[in-house]
């Protein structure tokens, strides 16, 4: 199973792809997603857009998960944020997704064991967990860690589904 991890942003779209085998976590790619500052608001969201569809055209996953905003202190960033995060959401979900969210707090937790660690610790993790991995970005490292916390919470779903049925025998 592949999955997508997306970490929201107008200027920049994380993204990352990891290969997920039983327990066993692979990086496949990652990346960012950029939007012309210059540009118009409709214009940036069209290459946000453009570059998550080729992006999922690109790399096949079978599910995505994307990190959810938290809110800014500037009311006109967080909106501009939301809308951006509304294309991230809409993207895979167009494509045929399931989409799953994620709060950052919850994404540290499932990476890192603390849902305030810092940058550097959910980076040391990521690198930590997909041995080898060089990510292109501080938002692509994001994205991966959103990947890794929906991969292990797959997991634990699947296995309490299983023990679930195993009781209603």
């Amino acid at each position: 199973m592949r999955i997508l991890g997306l970490d929201p942003g107008l200027r920049h779209t994380g993204w990352g792809v990891v290969e997920v085998a039983g327990n066993r976590l692979t990086h496949v790619a990652d990346g960012a997603v950029s939007s012309d500052d210059d540009a118009p608001l409709a214009e940036r969201l069209n290459q946000l857009y453009d570059g998550l569809v080729a992006v999922i055209d690109r790399f096949a996953p079978g599910e995505a998960a994307v990190e959810e905003t938290f809110v800014n202190k500037n009311p006109v960033s967080t909106l501009k944020l939301g809308v951006a995060r509304g294309v991230v959401l809409l993207v895979p979900a167009r494509a045929g997704l399931a989409v799953a969210e994620y709060s950052a707090n919850h994404v540290k937790k499932a990476v890192v064991g603390g849902g305030h660690a810092q940058k550097p610790q959910v980076q040391m993790m990521v690198r930590t967990l997909l041995p080898g991995v060089d990510f292109s970005s501080a938002d692509a490292a994001d994205a991966l860690a959103v990947a890794i916390c929906h991969a292990h919470h797959r997991q634990t779903a699947a296995a309490q589904a299983r023990v679930a049925a195993g009781l209603r025998r």
